[in-house]
């Protein structure tokens, strides 16, 4: 069984070529590709990938095939499932199992590939967060879930079509667990195994671990996996802390801000060495705005207070804040915000974010 902070580790190492060995997993390894992406292989199978082995087995889209008679596989086992809900789950288990994936950022997927990232390590904290409330933990599950699904993209009818019930993904419409599902799914296609021979490359325990690797990536979605962790590396202790423990970070902002914004001083004028020190930094401004502002956006006063003398961090922390990710958007609309009465903040837009907040 893959452990998902082994893969989570070797997946960093390849995506921002940090050079370090990588770590032993269980039935597949990852391999980097011509264009520079990379996926997991099956290690019995080396060109067969994780998240391609059932790209074969895709049911007929219903909206543009003759399915009137049709019965989705699992309607014995669901009989509330229509074909037109198969289809749903296909493409949500695809997108779960397409977080493995390595794609290199570039000007056009950079924000969606930052985001999708972001919010899958974020689902994997939110339990252990016991410095917000229930309805904070709530609203926030919703969001990151909202933006993992929406950054894949998903289509409109998936991105709405699944809800947390406490801990649990369930398919809205039907009420099935989406683990359920996953089990039963991978199980269908191993017990009729010889029925799908000849679009299969791969054997029946590779399915099994298919299965297991799914599940063990959505019990990380849904919080019921130990937390993930990034990895030490040195010069960033401090923001490595603080993006593996929300509670410290949660209660040195409270305690501290000053030490916060001081840190972000410090960090944003060194000169960014590699890549994943810049994701780590990005990551922790991403956290100030989805763990502080979205319950008090009034508390970027006291950012632009503080740094009222040194406006290049400033202009530095904010586009970072507001234009690599569109979380900050998405938080101004919930709450009924216009950008426009916020002129302290516009001022240091750069010409990407005066596109997306200002060229309207």
């Amino acid at each position: 069984m893959v452990n998902v902070q082994a893969l989570f580790n070797n997946y960093l190492n390849i995506k921002f070529n940090r050079g370090l060995q990588a770590v032993p997993m269980e039935d597949f390894e990852y391999a980097v590709l011509d264009d520079h992406s990379a996926e997991l292989f099956f290690s019995a199978h080396e060109h067969e990938t994780f998240l391609a082995w059932a790209e074969e087995l895709q049911p007929p889209d219903p909206q543009y095939s003759d399915m009137l008679n049709e019965k989705p596989i699992l309607s014995s086992k669901f009989h509330q499932l229509d074909v037109y809900d198969e289809q749903v789950f296909y493409y949500l288990i695809y997108t779960i199992n397409a977080t493995t994936k390595i794609v290199p950022r570039n000007r056009y997927n950079k924000m969606n590939d930052l985001m999708k990232n972001y919010c899958f390590f974020q689902l994997s904290q939110l339990a252990s967060i016991t410095r917000l409330d229930d309805k904070q933990r709530r609203q926030l599950k919703d969001f990151f879930f909202f933006f993992y699904l929406y950054a894949h993209p998903v289509n409109e009818e998936t991105l709405y079509a699944f809800s947390f019930l406490d801990q649990t993904l369930v398919h809205t419409k039907t009420n099935i667990h989406l683990g359920q599902y996953i089990s039963l799914y991978h199980d269908y296609f191993n017990e009729h195994f010889y029925n799908y021979q000849a679009q299969l490359v791969i054997a029946p325990e590779d399915i099994d671990a298919c299965k297991h690797l799914t599940l063990e990536l959505l019990h990380t979605l849904e919080g019921k996996s130990k937390k993930l962790a990034m990895p030490y590396e040195e010069g960033l202790g401090e923001i490595i802390l603080l993006l593996n423990d929300v509670n410290h970070f949660l209660h040195m902002y409270t305690e501290n801000k000053l030490a916060f914004f001081q840190l972000l001083h410090s960090t944003v004028l060194e000169e960014q060495t590699n890549s994943y020190r810049e994701h780590c930094v990005s990551m922790l401004l991403q956290n100030y705005a989805t763990y502080i502002l979205s319950f008090h956006f009034g508390e970027l006063d006291d950012l632009i207070e503080y740094f009222q003398d040194h406006p290049l961090p400033c202009k530095l922390i904010l586009n970072k804040l507001f234009a690599e990710t569109i979380f900050l958007q998405k938080i101004m609309r919930q709450s009924n915000l216009d950008i426009n009465n916020y002129p302290k903040i516009t001022q240091f837009f750069d010409e990407e974010a005066k596109k997306i907040y200002l060229d309207k």
